[in-house]
């Protein structure tokens, strides 16, 4: 599924907001809101199998590695759960039922009553296109920088077609070049080596941005909780040294989220390489995979772009007309 249709997924049991989910963390509420920790996950996942998202912003992965960096906390509105990105000073699109636009404008005000961004951000385009009033309460843009990026896994794996023949062509000069390369699956026994080989290939840039720094830490949140957080990935070895990893787990019943994605420039088609075998371990698991999203970074853009997504799923984002009332 390559983004939900607003209503509930077809589950035999309703999803556990509003049946003692509240008991996971004592009283998230917009003044006091709670924190993503493990104790979090088994909400999110419910969630996330009832009402499958857009984005990967709601990948509880990503929400527990990135909390430190963004300050994340949420609390429930009408049984739906609202993200509140402090960093971007944006809630996310509430998890749930759809609400109508003027409880999404209610909500944007209590928001802002209770010291919060009003902002609203990941709102779905099928969203902005059934609710023809929604600009009676927002000011409505396109977020391009927050789409996110999704391959069927099969074109990832096969890299068929003209578009993709110079990545096929990076493969086969990796495995000439390195005929002894292996894969091997991540587990909580090596990861550590491949957080090293991450730091590695850090202290090995003449410089580093902030971005790779952030996300480092991120990947340290990783590797810390491998098994906790349900992780998978794969290293790419040559002899004994990392050229690349992949780290992934699953978004929704048909679809993985890549979250981490590095390579050694030293080997040439590793990058290539990294990306199609991650497609292939996952091609009986899922139907899409979802590489997430771009920032805005322009050699990130070209390079996602160059993969030829099956869709790209671009949000918009919501800012309320504090000035109207509502009736």
């Amino acid at each position: 599924m390559i983004c939900h249709s607003h209503q509930s997924a077809s589950y035999n049991t309703p999803p556990m907001v509003g049946k003692g989910a509240d008991d996971l963390q004592p009283e998230p509420n917009i003044l006091k809101p709670g924190k993503f920790d493990l104790e979090t996950r088994p909400l999110i996942l419910d969630l996330l199998g009832h009402y499958p998202p857009c984005s990967c912003e709601y990948s509880f992965v990503n929400l527990f590695c990135w909390q430190n960096l963004y300050r994340y906390s949420w609390f429930f509105y009408k049984d739906s759960l609202v993200i509140h990105d402090d960093r971007s000073q944006a809630l996310f699109m509430p998890m749930g039922e759809d609400l109508e636009p003027e409880e999404l404008f209610e909500l944007s005000k209590k928001a802002v009553a209770a010291g919060l961004s009003g902002s609203i951000g990941l709102v779905p385009e099928s969203y902005v296109a059934i609710w023809q009033d929604l600009d009676r309460y927002f000011t409505i843009t396109s977020d391009r920088d927050a789409a996110d990026y999704v391959y069927l896994t099969e074109e990832l794996a096969e890299l068929k077609g003209n578009k993709l023949h110079k990545k096929k062509n990076l493969i086969s000069q990796f495995k000439r070049a390195y005929p002894d390369y292996s894969i091997v699956p991540i587990n909580e026994e090596n990861c550590k080596s491949v957080m090293r080989f991450e730091r590695r290939l850090l202290a090995g840039r003449p410089s580093v941005p902030r971005s790779l720094v952030e996300e480092s830490d991120a990947m340290a949140m990783a590797f810390s909780h491998w098994n906790d957080l349900g992780l998978s990935g794969l290293m790419l070895l040559v002899k004994d040294k990392i050229a690349a990893f992949a780290v992934f787990s699953p978004l929704s019943s048909d679809t993985w989220d890549v979250h981490f994605e590095k390579s050694d420039v030293a080997f040439k088609g590793a990058a290539q390489m990294i990306n199609c075998e991650t497609a292939r371990f996952l091609k009986g698991s899922a139907r899409y995979i979802n590489r997430e999203q771009d920032l805005g970074i322009p050699g990130l853009r070209k390079a996602k772009l160059s993969y030829v997504p099956h869709a790209l799923i671009e949000p918009y984002f919501l800012v309320p007309k504090l000035d109207l009332r509502s009736h």
